[in-house]
């Protein structure tokens, strides 16, 4: 069943309101460009797209557009981190930090300093732009970065609260957004802190845990239900990717006897990496991933190739069963 103190909302399974999770960050941007002067927003000519159009209006003395110039953007916005700003840089994932990975490591996550990436459209779930715009290979870039903090909105209102956190994180931050609509399930009465993952599945005796990240945590709300009469579970939303909220992690597989990971990115490095790291290190499980397996993507509708990709509904199913039967008895 759902978990009463991750206060989800009411009409998950049934109607759900959708958004994109980008939405999130143009609310989010907005809402704390009001409590800090410091914020500042930059933009590879992305304005619309990345809704930094949200912000520059209502605060257009503090907005920068740089033109397509990935690169150079994340050098200013560290520039502008070390004399004390807070800039959000905007761009598509695939080109921030696709192709400024160089300096975002250089000039930000090297001094340490509070600039926040903000990669766009990213997953398969761009759909029609295809896979030079599908971006699967960020969590995997951000995470192995020292002192970066990743996160991964799993909705567009996590996305607003992701967005304000990240400006009072005092670090660098690299916050993944989607474009394509997904169910809205948390509310603003949810629990939400960088590096805290949340419990929204609960069962009496779990024999499996599912972690997922990003839009994709829907999908493993859905598996949970569809299983609940056959295999019971525990669902965890891990928004925060880097650092890992190793003790909630640990504690929820402590007596199960399978994981199954979830994400929207090449399984290779990603979320599935880190808590296989980290079981590995602690808890060995019987683990399935769910993910891009090794493959670029293609145009198509967003929610075609989530299915042809394997990380649908029934896939997740379908891994939960593969890793039970692969379970030391």
């Amino acid at each position: 069943m759902l978990n009463p103190d991750a206060r989800l909302a009411a009409n998950i399974f049934d109607t759900p309101e959708t958004a994109p999770t980008r939405d999130g960050f143009g609310k989010g941007a907005a809402e704390v460009g009001k409590a800090d002067e410091r914020v500042v927003v930059l933009s590879a000519d992305l304005t619309e797209s990345t809704r930094a159009e949200w912000f520059v209006k209502e605060f257009p003395q503090r907005f920068i557009e740089i033109g397509v110039a990935e690169q150079n953007m994340a050098t200013v916005a560290a520039g502008m981190a070390n004399y004390g700003k807070i800039p959000f840089f905007t761009s598509y994932a695939a080109f921030s930090p696709g192709r400024n990975w160089e300096q975002i490591r250089t000039t930000i996550a090297l001094n340490n300093v509070p600039a926040i990436v903000c990669g766009m459209h990213a997953g398969v779930s761009v759909g029609p732009d295809g896979a030079t715009h599908q971006m699967l290979e960020d969590i995997a870039l951000m995470r192995a970065m020292p002192n970066m903090i990743v996160i991964s909105p799993s909705d567009s209102e996590e996305g607003r609260k992701a967005t304000i956190a990240a400006a009072k994180a005092g670090k660098p931050v690299y916050l993944r957004f989607a474009r394509d609509k997904s169910p809205i399930m948390t509310t603003p009465d949810t629990p939400f802190e960088i590096g805290k993952a949340n419990v929204l599945w609960k069962s009496d005796a779990p024999k499996v845990v599912i972690i997922a990240t990003g839009p994709l945590v829907h999908n493993a709300l859905l598996a949970a239900k569809e299983l609940e009469n056959e295999i019971q579970t525990t669902v965890i939303n891990v928004h925060t990717i880097k650092p890992l909220d190793e003790a909630t992690i640990l504690s929820a597989v402590q007596n199960v006897s399978a994981v199954v990971t979830v994400e929207e990115h090449q399984v290779n490095g990603g979320l599935g990496s880190a808590i296989a790291e980290l079981l590995a290190k602690n808890n060995p499980k019987a683990i399935e991933f769910i993910g891009v397996q090794n493959t670029f993507g293609q145009s198509g509708e967003p929610k075609e190739l989530i299915e042809h990709y394997g990380m649908g509904v029934r896939s997740i199913s379908e891994a939960v069963k593969k890793a039970l039967s692969r379970a030391v008895k």
